[in-house]
């Protein structure tokens, strides 16, 4: 049974409406221990609500970078960080995301959706 009646209900349960950013959490197991991506992960989820922030938030098992991680891959600038702890989630999250000034000395690449 689907969970919502209707796509468009699905769309504004996300709230994709109020969403500025994508960001993807590559949680493991080649890059890192699955152990630290998912710690990673559950604190970027937590402090992406305490903060009500306007982002979607995906884990995924693999960003195909299988070393260095976890990876946080942020669209739509397309910006990569690597080796990212929750510490440093805690400065990406509010440098990048609420300042909108990504934190230059952790960027690994960036590869913009558009433009």
């Amino acid at each position: 049974m689907a969970k919502y009646s209707s796509v468009d209900e699905g769309f504004v349960a996300a709230q994709l409406d109020r969403a500025g950013r994508h960001l993807f959490l590559c949680l493991g197991p080649d890059c890192t221990p699955m152990a630290e991506g998912q710690a990673t992960w559950d604190y970027l989820k937590r402090r992406c609500a305490e903060l009500n922030l306007p982002v979607m938030r995906t884990k995924a098992a693999c960003l195909r970078v299988c070393v260095g991680g976890p990876w946080l891959l942020i669209y739509p600038e397309g910006t990569w960080y690597g080796t990212v702890t929750p510490e440093r989630c805690e400065r990406i999250l509010q440098e990048h995301i609420i300042n909108g000034k990504p934190i230059n000395e952790w960027v690994i690449r960036a590869h913009p959706l558009c433009g």
